[in-house]
């Protein structure tokens, strides 16, 4: 019985190419059919790697490995210039094709990363959100002056849920850990003093305040789940039941200048209040009240976009 012939051309394309392999080894790369199409267009290949920003030598080997990769002949040469083979004219058409869906899903990816780049949302513990945000987002603006921010302050642990449900793209907190499902980095370091109003018996002391002493007085205080109270009550081993318990730094802050009671709080928000004498510190032995600030995001999506640039500047200001 006598075996059809089969196509040549078809056998060299496919010798050692199992039906299975990887689309990507069978064709050629977007940059070989672009060359094709340009020496198409202008009956030349020096032309062709002109415009394309290439040597000739390097278009011609880019068409050679074409060839070989397809096995099928595309260019004729010659000192007249380079003509496709009626194969390189077939293949020159599915080029066309595949560019022209090449260039659609550019298109489409540079409107993902438009939309992306329109908007950064913001999560962050209060005392970041309130004290430092303000100076960085200043300066995302001015590089960044269509993006529109969004900002949700709330304590350590609502950060980490807007985060984890995907309403935020960056966040930023100041506990002792990094909670679960997120990345994090340290951008600067921060110090909880002990204030109370001046009147104030501790205001007089002349001794530091003992850590146990701290510890087993009724205090004002963050609520639950925010950072502050986390590196207190880990640094004093645990915490009195508070005198009044507050979700703003803000809130505190005022409670302590009107004398109701001591406060622990950052320095970072008590300064204009020491300076007119509103607050006075009181030194403590004992007690560890030093955090670190993080920049925290979901689990292995590093932050792209007005996100990442956001981070870069709290890390160039970092002490």
């Amino acid at each position: 019985m006598t075996r059809p012939e089969t196509n040549r051309g078809g056998d060299e394309a496919g010798a050692g190419r199992p039906p299975g392999s990887p689309l990507a080894h069978r064709v050629p790369d977007l940059g070989a059919l672009e060359l094709l199409l340009a020496v198409a267009r202008l009956g030349s290949l020096g032309g062709a790697a002109r415009e394309l920003g290439i040597t000739q030598p390097a278009a011609s080997s880019r068409i050679r490995s074409m060839e070989r990769q397809l096995g099928v002949a595309l260019v004729d040469r010659s000192p007249r210039g380079s003509r496709l083979t009626d194969a390189g004219a077939l293949v020159t058409d599915w080029a066309r094709r595949i560019v022209e869906a090449a260039e659609a899903f550019d298109a489409g990816a540079q409107a993902l990363r438009d939309r992306r780049d329109s908007r950064l949302r913001v999560a962050a513990s209060m005392t970041i959100a309130e004290y430092l945000l303000p100076g960085w987002l200043i300066a995302l603006r001015a590089r960044r002056p269509d993006t529109a921010v969004s900002l949700l302050a709330g304590n350590s642990a609502v950060v980490a849920e807007r985060l984890l449900a995907g309403e935020a793209d960056l966040g930023f907190v100041e506990g002792l850990s990094v909670p679960s499902g997120l990345d994090s980095v340290v951008i600067g370091h921060d110090h909880l003093v002990v204030v109370t109003a001046p009147a104030h018996p501790w205001a007089r002391r002349r001794r530091p305040l003992a850590a146990a002493e701290l510890a087993a007085t009724p205090l004002i205080l963050r609520e639950k789940g925010s950072g502050t109270r986390q590196v207190l009550d880990a640094a004093l081993g645990g915490l009195a039941r508070p005198l009044i318990e507050l979700s703003s730094t803000t809130a505190v802050k005022a409670s302590a200048v009107s004398g109701a009671g001591p406060a622990v709080l950052s320095e970072l928000a008590v300064g204009e209040e020491l300076s007119l004498r509103r607050l006075v510190t009181v030194p403590v032995d004992g007690a560890a009240l030093g955090r670190d600030l993080r920049a925290v995001w979901p689990t292995g999506h590093r932050p792209a976009g007005p996100a990442r640039e956001l981070l870069s500047l709290t890390r160039s200001g970092r002490s």
